[in-house]
């Protein structure tokens, strides 16, 4: 099916599906979580798009910087978006706050390579909490925005904290998460 945007591979029909899914040759879906953007799109699109249709994201420039959450009392699910720019390359960085079971919410905190699966593999990013006695860290390799934001959470790939453990960090309802990417 995405013969026309590269992708070379001849399967037996009943393998085609399942290869499909997760083809990194098919369309890229928006990859800003929290909207009902229905755009797709080539990856060389995908920031383009999201300059010009999500403007309210900002862009920082460098390996080092502090992605700020305000507000994070804000009630029901919550998601906070924000880019990042180092190594020639368009990280996306979210925390979503959702309610897990009744009454009790989680905060996950994740980082997304605008790029395939194998050009993700290139990096390593490191979140952390800093508390005046008290630090709280996260290191992995981003995913490609191919899988998003919902396949980090589901496969752990995310650091995961609690209300209480947010407020611990938070400063007047405000959450500074310093982020920093690295090459492997």
């Amino acid at each position: 099916q995405y013969a026309t945007t590269g992708c070379s591979l001849t399967l037996h029909h009943t393998e085609k599906p399942k290869h499909e899914a997760i083809c990194e040759y098919r369309p890229y879906s928006c990859p800003c979580p929290g909207t009902s953007c229905d755009w797709e799109g080539s990856l060389e699109a995908v920031m383009s798009h999201l300059m010009h249709a999500h403007k309210s994201i900002t862009t920082l420039q460098g390996e080092d910087i502090i992605f700020l959450a305000t507000d994070i009392n804000l009630p029901g699910a919550v998601d906070w978006v924000m880019m990042q720019s180092c190594f020639g390359h368009h990280f996306m960085l979210v925390l979503k706050k959702q309610e897990k079971c009744e009454g009790h919410q989680q905060f996950f905190a994740t980082v997304l390579l605008i790029g395939t699966r194998k050009q993700a593999e290139n990096f390593q990013y490191r979140l952390e909490l800093h508390g005046s006695c008290h630090r709280l860290t996260w290191e992995a390799s981003p995913c490609s925005i191919h899988d998003g934001v919902a396949v980090a959470i589901r496969n752990s790939n995310c650091l995961v904290f609690d209300t209480a453990t947010a407020h611990l960090f938070a400063d007047n309802g405000n959450l500074g998460i310093n982020v920093t990417i690295s090459m492997c």
